[in-house]
Protein backbone atom coordinates (compact mmCIF):
# COMPACT_ATOMS: atom_id res chain seq x y z
CA UNK A 1 0.00 0.00 0.00
CA UNK A 2 1.14 3.44 -0.87
CA UNK A 3 1.31 5.50 2.76
CA UNK A 4 1.80 9.04 3.75
CA UNK A 5 2.99 9.64 7.33
CA UNK A 6 2.66 13.26 8.96
CA UNK A 7 4.29 13.24 12.50
CA UNK A 8 6.33 10.16 12.63
CA UNK A 9 9.37 10.34 13.05
CA UNK A 10 9.29 10.88 16.83
CA UNK A 11 9.04 8.45 19.43
CA UNK A 12 5.77 5.88 18.10
CA UNK A 13 7.76 6.49 14.09
CA UNK A 14 10.89 4.94 15.36
CA UNK A 15 8.85 1.60 15.42
CA UNK A 16 6.20 2.42 13.10
CA UNK A 17 8.37 3.00 10.41
CA UNK A 18 10.66 0.11 9.98
CA UNK A 19 6.97 -1.93 10.65
CA UNK A 20 5.80 -0.19 7.57
CA UNK A 21 8.62 -0.77 5.61
CA UNK A 22 8.69 -4.75 6.42
CA UNK A 23 5.00 -5.01 5.58
CA UNK A 24 6.56 -3.60 2.00
CA UNK A 25 4.67 -0.23 1.92
CA UNK A 26 6.00 2.24 0.19
CA UNK A 27 6.00 5.14 2.66
CA UNK A 28 6.35 9.02 1.83
CA UNK A 29 7.08 10.64 5.11
CA UNK A 30 6.14 14.87 6.05
CA UNK A 31 8.84 15.60 8.33
CA UNK A 32 10.11 19.28 9.23
CA UNK A 33 13.57 17.61 10.21
CA UNK A 34 15.01 15.35 7.74
CA UNK A 35 16.65 12.25 9.92
CA UNK A 36 20.47 12.03 10.00
CA UNK A 37 22.10 10.26 7.26
CA UNK A 38 19.13 10.54 5.15
CA UNK A 39 20.02 9.94 1.45
CA UNK A 40 17.33 11.03 -0.98
CA UNK A 41 18.58 8.58 -4.03
CA UNK A 42 18.93 5.74 -1.51
CA UNK A 43 15.31 6.55 -0.12
CA UNK A 44 13.61 7.33 -3.25
CA UNK A 45 12.24 3.66 -3.46
CA UNK A 46 10.01 2.41 -0.83
CA UNK A 47 10.54 5.09 1.27
CA UNK A 48 10.54 9.26 0.42
CA UNK A 49 11.25 11.68 2.85
CA UNK A 50 9.38 15.41 2.45
CA UNK A 51 11.21 18.16 4.52
CA UNK A 52 7.96 20.18 5.58
CA UNK A 53 5.90 21.54 8.55
CA UNK A 54 2.10 20.15 7.68
CA UNK A 55 0.59 22.91 9.97
CA UNK A 56 2.17 25.57 7.74
CA UNK A 57 -0.62 25.92 4.79
CA UNK A 58 2.50 26.69 2.14
CA UNK A 59 3.62 23.50 2.84
CA UNK A 60 0.42 22.15 1.05
CA UNK A 61 1.09 24.28 -2.11
CA UNK A 62 4.34 21.85 -3.08
CA UNK A 63 3.83 19.69 -5.46
CA UNK A 64 5.22 16.49 -4.25
CA UNK A 65 3.02 16.85 -1.23
CA UNK A 66 -0.24 17.04 -3.67
CA UNK A 67 1.26 14.10 -5.70
CA UNK A 68 1.75 12.23 -2.32
CA UNK A 69 -1.85 13.04 -1.11
CA UNK A 70 -3.36 12.21 -4.58
CA UNK A 71 -1.52 8.62 -4.67
CA UNK A 72 -1.75 7.45 -1.10
CA UNK A 73 -3.94 4.68 -0.32
CA UNK A 74 -3.83 5.82 3.57
CA UNK A 75 -2.65 8.52 5.59
CA UNK A 76 -1.47 8.10 9.30
CA UNK A 77 -1.57 10.96 11.09
CA UNK A 78 0.02 11.76 14.47
CA UNK A 79 1.23 15.43 13.92
CA UNK A 80 1.13 17.08 17.27
CA UNK A 81 3.90 18.60 19.92
CA UNK A 82 4.17 16.50 23.11
CA UNK A 83 1.51 17.20 25.57
CA UNK A 84 3.39 16.81 29.22
CA UNK A 85 6.64 18.23 28.55
CA UNK A 86 6.71 21.69 28.64
CA UNK A 87 4.66 24.61 31.07
CA UNK A 88 1.34 25.57 29.41
CA UNK A 89 2.12 29.14 28.86
CA UNK A 90 0.11 30.70 26.34
CA UNK A 91 2.64 30.48 23.32
CA UNK A 92 2.84 26.67 23.92
CA UNK A 93 -0.96 26.26 24.06
CA UNK A 94 -1.22 27.74 20.78
CA UNK A 95 1.20 25.42 19.54
CA UNK A 96 -0.54 22.13 21.36
CA UNK A 97 -3.51 23.61 18.89
CA UNK A 98 -1.65 24.44 15.48
CA UNK A 99 0.47 21.30 15.55
CA UNK A 100 -2.77 19.23 15.35
CA UNK A 101 -5.54 21.15 14.45
CA UNK A 102 -4.09 23.01 11.32
CA UNK A 103 -2.01 20.13 10.45
CA UNK A 104 -5.23 18.22 10.28
CA UNK A 105 -7.53 20.41 8.76
CA UNK A 106 -4.56 21.10 5.88
CA UNK A 107 -4.77 17.30 5.73
CA UNK A 108 -8.71 16.86 5.52
CA UNK A 109 -8.57 19.87 2.71
CA UNK A 110 -6.31 18.43 0.67
CA UNK A 111 -8.06 14.57 0.99
CA UNK A 112 -11.07 16.05 -0.12
CA UNK A 113 -9.65 18.28 -2.66
CA UNK A 114 -8.15 14.72 -4.26
CA UNK A 115 -9.70 13.14 -7.35
CA UNK A 116 -8.25 9.96 -5.71
CA UNK A 117 -9.01 10.24 -1.97
CA UNK A 118 -7.22 7.53 0.15
CA UNK A 119 -9.06 4.43 1.28
CA UNK A 120 -8.31 5.11 4.95
CA UNK A 121 -7.17 7.83 6.97
CA UNK A 122 -5.84 6.86 10.42
CA UNK A 123 -5.85 10.12 13.02
CA UNK A 124 -4.49 10.37 16.00
CA UNK A 125 -5.90 11.71 18.98
CA UNK A 126 -5.24 11.05 23.49
CA UNK A 127 -7.62 9.59 26.45
CA UNK A 128 -7.25 12.71 27.85
CA UNK A 129 -10.29 13.93 25.58
CA UNK A 130 -12.41 11.97 28.61
CA UNK A 131 -11.06 14.78 31.03
CA UNK A 132 -9.28 13.47 34.30
CA UNK A 133 -11.22 10.97 37.35
CA UNK A 134 -9.59 9.36 40.15
CA UNK A 135 -12.79 7.03 40.37
CA UNK A 136 -14.66 6.98 36.83
CA UNK A 137 -14.03 4.28 34.08
CA UNK A 138 -14.33 5.53 30.28
CA UNK A 139 -14.77 3.67 27.32
CA UNK A 140 -14.94 5.19 23.68
CA UNK A 141 -18.69 6.05 24.42
CA UNK A 142 -17.83 8.22 27.56
CA UNK A 143 -18.90 11.71 26.81
CA UNK A 144 -15.95 14.04 26.32
CA UNK A 145 -14.44 15.86 29.61
CA UNK A 146 -14.23 19.95 30.01
CA UNK A 147 -10.57 20.60 30.73
CA UNK A 148 -8.48 22.72 27.90
CA UNK A 149 -6.72 18.87 26.32
CA UNK A 150 -10.23 17.08 26.48
CA UNK A 151 -11.35 19.97 23.66
CA UNK A 152 -8.50 19.74 21.97
CA UNK A 153 -8.92 16.53 21.53
CA UNK A 154 -12.64 16.92 20.89
CA UNK A 155 -11.44 19.20 18.10
CA UNK A 156 -9.04 17.32 16.62
CA UNK A 157 -11.21 14.62 16.21
CA UNK A 158 -13.69 16.69 14.58
CA UNK A 159 -11.22 18.10 11.77
CA UNK A 160 -10.30 14.59 11.17
CA UNK A 161 -13.63 13.13 10.90
CA UNK A 162 -15.07 15.77 7.70
CA UNK A 163 -12.40 13.80 5.38
CA UNK A 164 -15.00 12.52 2.15
CA UNK A 165 -17.51 9.45 2.68
CA UNK A 166 -15.05 7.77 0.19
CA UNK A 167 -12.32 7.61 3.41
CA UNK A 168 -12.55 5.21 6.04
CA UNK A 169 -11.43 7.27 9.23
CA UNK A 170 -10.64 5.94 12.33
CA UNK A 171 -9.46 7.68 15.30
CA UNK A 172 -7.03 6.34 18.05
CA UNK A 173 -7.00 7.90 21.60
CA UNK A 174 -3.66 7.04 22.41
CA UNK A 175 -2.56 6.33 26.55
CA UNK A 176 0.83 6.31 27.53
CA UNK A 177 2.89 4.22 25.67
CA UNK A 178 5.53 2.37 26.90
CA UNK A 179 8.97 1.97 25.01
CA UNK A 180 12.50 2.61 26.87
CA UNK A 181 13.63 5.40 24.30
CA UNK A 182 10.97 8.13 25.15
CA UNK A 183 7.74 9.19 26.71
CA UNK A 184 6.86 8.76 30.47
CA UNK A 185 8.82 5.59 30.62
CA UNK A 186 12.21 6.98 28.91
CA UNK A 187 12.17 9.78 31.73
CA UNK A 188 11.42 7.47 34.66
CA UNK A 189 13.73 4.65 33.47
CA UNK A 190 17.24 7.28 34.63
CA UNK A 191 15.36 7.64 37.64
CA UNK A 192 14.76 4.53 38.70
CA UNK A 193 18.15 2.82 37.43
CA UNK A 194 19.52 5.15 40.25
CA UNK A 195 17.34 3.54 42.87
CA UNK A 196 15.40 7.42 43.68
CA UNK A 197 12.45 6.15 41.68
CA UNK A 198 9.39 6.38 43.21
CA UNK A 199 5.59 7.69 42.00
CA UNK A 200 4.50 10.85 41.57
CA UNK A 201 1.98 12.63 43.29
CA UNK A 202 -0.79 10.61 45.25
CA UNK A 203 0.30 7.72 43.16
CA UNK A 204 -3.18 6.92 42.92
CA UNK A 205 -4.23 8.75 39.68
CA UNK A 206 -4.43 6.12 37.10
CA UNK A 207 -2.16 5.47 33.62
CA UNK A 208 -4.11 3.74 30.56
CA UNK A 209 -1.30 2.97 29.15
CA UNK A 210 0.03 0.92 25.77
CA UNK A 211 3.41 -0.64 24.89
CA UNK A 212 4.66 1.01 21.76
CA UNK A 213 4.85 -2.37 19.91
CA UNK A 214 1.00 -2.74 20.35
CA UNK A 215 0.11 0.64 19.58
CA UNK A 216 2.08 0.38 16.20
CA UNK A 217 0.77 -3.27 15.54
CA UNK A 218 -2.95 -1.24 16.07
CA UNK A 219 -2.40 0.70 13.39
CA UNK A 220 -0.84 -1.64 10.89
CA UNK A 221 -3.89 -3.59 11.67
CA UNK A 222 -6.48 -0.36 10.69
CA UNK A 223 -4.75 -0.16 7.36
CA UNK A 224 -6.28 -3.28 6.07
CA UNK A 225 -8.90 -3.96 8.53
CA UNK A 226 -12.31 -2.32 7.24
CA UNK A 227 -13.92 -3.02 11.08
CA UNK A 228 -11.50 -0.61 12.33
CA UNK A 229 -13.09 3.01 11.75
CA UNK A 230 -14.89 5.45 14.27
CA UNK A 231 -12.98 5.45 17.68
CA UNK A 232 -10.68 3.17 19.50
CA UNK A 233 -8.84 3.48 22.66
CA UNK A 234 -5.54 2.54 22.29
CA UNK A 235 -4.92 1.47 25.51
CA UNK A 236 -4.06 -1.99 27.41
CA UNK A 237 -6.31 -4.21 29.13
CA UNK A 238 -5.01 -3.61 32.81
CA UNK A 239 -4.56 0.14 33.54
CA UNK A 240 -2.94 0.34 36.52
CA UNK A 241 -2.75 3.09 39.61
CA UNK A 242 1.06 5.34 39.33
CA UNK A 243 1.99 3.56 42.67
CA UNK A 244 1.37 0.07 41.11
CA UNK A 245 3.07 1.05 37.85
CA UNK A 246 6.15 2.51 40.17
CA UNK A 247 6.15 -0.82 42.21
CA UNK A 248 5.77 -2.91 38.86
CA UNK A 249 9.03 -0.79 37.38
CA UNK A 250 11.19 -1.24 40.62
CA UNK A 251 10.47 -4.81 40.74
CA UNK A 252 11.62 -5.40 36.92
CA UNK A 253 14.73 -3.34 37.50
CA UNK A 254 15.31 -4.50 40.81
CA UNK A 255 15.19 -1.30 42.62
CA UNK A 256 13.48 0.21 45.24
CA UNK A 257 10.52 2.12 44.14
CA UNK A 258 9.83 4.39 47.55
CA UNK A 259 10.36 8.16 47.16
CA UNK A 260 7.33 9.90 45.30
CA UNK A 261 7.98 13.11 43.33
CA UNK A 262 6.12 15.27 45.00
CA UNK A 263 3.17 17.17 42.76
CA UNK A 264 4.53 20.52 43.37
CA UNK A 265 8.00 19.80 41.95
CA UNK A 266 5.62 18.35 38.65
CA UNK A 267 3.95 21.63 38.73
CA UNK A 268 6.55 24.00 38.45
CA UNK A 269 8.14 21.99 36.16
CA UNK A 270 5.05 21.30 33.39
CA UNK A 271 2.57 24.32 34.95
CA UNK A 272 -1.04 23.22 34.16
CA UNK A 273 0.64 20.28 31.93
CA UNK A 274 1.17 18.64 35.31
CA UNK A 275 -2.36 17.64 35.36
CA UNK A 276 -2.19 15.14 32.54
CA UNK A 277 0.45 13.18 34.82
CA UNK A 278 -0.69 13.85 38.48
CA UNK A 279 -4.87 13.15 37.30
CA UNK A 280 -4.53 10.96 35.29
CA UNK A 281 -7.75 8.48 33.96
CA UNK A 282 -8.88 5.23 33.81
CA UNK A 283 -9.67 3.97 30.24
CA UNK A 284 -10.77 0.81 28.86
CA UNK A 285 -11.02 -0.40 25.18
CA UNK A 286 -14.32 -1.88 24.39
CA UNK A 287 -14.08 -2.18 20.83
CA UNK A 288 -10.97 -3.58 20.61
CA UNK A 289 -11.71 -6.29 23.00
CA UNK A 290 -15.28 -6.84 20.26
CA UNK A 291 -13.43 -7.04 17.64
CA UNK A 292 -10.64 -9.38 19.46
CA UNK A 293 -7.42 -7.83 18.79
CA UNK A 294 -3.88 -9.52 20.07
CA UNK A 295 -2.11 -7.54 22.49
CA UNK A 296 1.11 -8.71 22.38
CA UNK A 297 1.62 -7.45 26.00
CA UNK A 298 -1.54 -7.17 27.72
CA UNK A 299 -0.46 -6.58 30.98
CA UNK A 300 1.98 -3.97 32.69
CA UNK A 301 4.95 -6.70 34.28
CA UNK A 302 5.48 -8.35 30.48
CA UNK A 303 5.22 -4.45 28.98
CA UNK A 304 7.98 -3.25 31.31
CA UNK A 305 10.24 -6.41 30.86
CA UNK A 306 9.86 -6.12 27.17
CA UNK A 307 10.43 -2.39 27.36
CA UNK A 308 13.35 -2.20 29.58
CA UNK A 309 15.32 -5.82 28.43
Amino acid sequence: MRLLLLGCTGFVGRELIPLLLEADHQLTVVSRRLPRGYDAERSAGQLTWLQLDPSRPQSWQVQDLKEAVEQAEGVVNLAGEPIAEKRWTPSHRQQLESSRLDSTQFLVDAISASPTPPAVLINASAVGYYGSSASARFVESSPAGDDFLASLCQRWETAAAAVPPATRQLTVRIGIVLAADGGALGKMLPVFRTGFGGPIGTGQQWMSWIHRSDLCALIQKALDDPALFGVVNAVAPQPVTMADFSRALGRTLGRPSLLPVPAPVLQVMLGDGAQVVLEGQHVESERLQSLGFSFRYPDLTAALAAATS
